[in-house]
């Protein structure tokens, strides 16, 4: 794997890694959105390197990014959008994923930036963030697959309202024996998520 730093362009200072295969010519990308930055969330979480790892590893780059300063989600839906953007302007096919408050920014970004990704990927993710930032509600708006993978022991996030509705639209929900954190399963995560946006971006 190849890692590169670089900035994401846009109205906020929003810094990234690409981890590139080694192979270097991938065509696909998966944009990971990091959990909440006022909690010490960062592009190095554990869950998103051992993502990126996974997918790497089968060829498809990802770009792992901070968010710019804190704005209670909305400047955060933004940075996510201008990876995208980012990421459809190099590669052929872009994927997203998040963890938690990342989970949750990742459903909205991929809900309201045009194109959309053509894969979603939620991990423990927050049902809402705001009254207008309603990520259940979202879902209805994202032509793409969408996997939710979501802990039975997790009591950090409010997760049930949005797999109920990722149930209700067909969407693929994936039930782990575990916490908010995942803690010892992170190659259990990389495996299910990483296999569901391999299998979206590069076996299609």
């Amino acid at each position: 794997m190849n890692s590169e730093d670089l900035p994401i362009p846009g109205g906020r200072d929003v810094r990234a890694t690409l981890d590139a295969p080694e192979s270097d010519d991938a065509d696909a990308v998966v944009v990971a959105c990091p959990p909440h930055p006022q909690h010490r969330g960062h592009r190095g979480d554990a869950r998103l390197t051992a993502v990126s790892e996974f997918l790497t590893d089968r060829g498809v780059a990802c770009l792992r990014f901070d968010y710019g300063d804190w704005d209670e989600g909305y400047g955060e839906r933004e940075d996510a959008r201008n990876a995208l953007r980012w990421a459809r302007d190099r590669y052929d096919r872009v994927g997203v994923f998040g963890f938690s408050f990342g989970g949750a920014v990742a459903a909205l970004a991929a809900a309201t930036v045009d194109p959309q990704p053509a894969a979603v990927s939620l991990l423990a993710p927050a049902s809402q963030l705001a009254a207008d930032l309603d990520v259940a509600a979202a879902l209805d708006d994202i032509e793409a697959p969408v996997q939710v993978v979501y802990g039975t022991r997790d009591d950090t996030a409010d997760w049930r309202p949005l797999v109920e509705r990722a149930e209700a639209l067909g969407h693929e929900t994936v039930e782990m024996s575990a916490d908010h954190f995942f803690v010892g399963q992170h190659a259990k995560v990389a495996d299910a998520v990483g296999g569901f946006l391999a299998g979206e971006l590069v076996e299609r």
